[in-house]
């Protein structure tokens, strides 16, 4: 394309410069001569005195047409390539996005969602991002990022992104109403699914719960726990930062009893040696919604429990294939 409008613009220089020379003219009147040419307009009123000018202007004319279809063939074919790639591009990732199950969907990657889709990265979930901003969906491109150009309020959306299968969804956009349809119609569209869903104002986290999200982040609310903990207890704000971007090598896990575990009908204190596996188990929720925080070792863990345990990755993934089963 560069090429082309290069040698437009060559062509308007020569045929300029030339009508100037040969035919005594001012450059505004060559110029006006020149673009005529080119365009086929040929008002008329710029007259041409010489055989010379004549000659000029018939070798001008036959070279300037080749430079405008070089220019208008050149356009068609990047806007044709641009297209097929698009849709190409769109095929394949909706080809990709059928094929997907047991994945996350996050909805909007703004500020809230950006951080998420980060986050979700580094812990290699599968996951497909919808956002309706074009300079966001081609960064999230660059980064490698699974993402759909859709208004994520859209029930087709949603099923173009498979929320039929999958394992939890995460509406991340700015605006409140915007989240509400969001959780409405993936609740509607799947109703297993986990829904997680960003509040922007506290009087929205009711309504959204009852449209159909599990659980309501309120990031004002949590910014400001945050800032009373940093301010009033600086050593206890220090180590959950040092948790949440992980310089600690510490992670937070939630392990699910499985039938046939090896942890299933044992005491707590004969199951995690510390030796072996060096975690602490924070907290086990029952079955059926009990919670015992900082359980002791006589504590029984059964099948369909959920251990809430801090450790290293490699501790917490032994911690995993035993809870499994594997």
């Amino acid at each position: 394309m560069a090429s082309a409008v290069g040698a437009l613009a060559a062509a308007i220089l020569l045929g300029t410069v030339g009508f100037s020379l040969i035919e005594k003219l001012p450059l505004v009147d060559s110029l006006y001569l020149t673009v005529q040419t080119i365009t086929t307009v040929g008002f008329g009123d710029v007259e041409l005195k010489t055989a010379g000018g004549r000659l000029f202007a018939i070798a001008f004319m036959l070279g300037s047409v080749s430079a405008v279809a070089y220019l208008l063939s050149t356009a068609v074919q990047s806007i044709i390539e641009s297209e097929l790639i698009a849709t190409f591009g769109q095929r394949r990732r909706s080809r990709r996005m059928s094929k997907l199950h047991n994945h996350y969907i996050v909805c909007g990657a703004g500020r809230v969602g950006s951080h998420l889709v980060r986050q979700m990265q580094r812990a290699g979930e599968t996951f497909v991002v919808i956002e309706n901003d074009a300079d966001k969906v081609q960064e999230l491109s660059e980064r490698k990022v699974l993402v759909l150009q859709r208004d994520a309020t859209i029930e087709e959306t949603l099923h173009d992104a498979g929320v039929e299968h999958a394992r939890g969804l995460a509406a991340c956009l700015p605006d409140d109403s915007d989240n509400l349809y969001v959780v409405l119609t993936a609740r509607g569209l799947n109703p297993n699914l986990h829904i997680v869903a960003r509040a922007a104002e506290e009087t929205a986290e009711r309504k959204l719960k009852r449209a159909g999200a599990n659980i309501v982040v309120a990031p004002t609310i949590i910014g400001g726990h945050r800032l009373a903990v940093a301010l009033r207890k600086p050593a206890v704000g220090d180590f959950i930062d040092s948790i949440t971007v992980n310089t600690l090598g510490l992670e937070f896990e939630q392990v699910a009893v499985e039938i046939g575990s090896p942890l299933a009908g044992r005491k707590l204190r004969d199951t995690i040696n510390r030796n072996v596996l060096d975690v602490v188990i924070v907290s086990v929720q029952r079955k059926g919604g009990e919670a015992l925080f900082n359980p002791q070792g006589d504590t029984q863990i059964e099948a369909g429990d959920v251990l809430i345990a801090i450790g290293g990755v490699e501790s917490l993934e032994k911690l995993n294939s035993m809870a499994s089963g594997s």
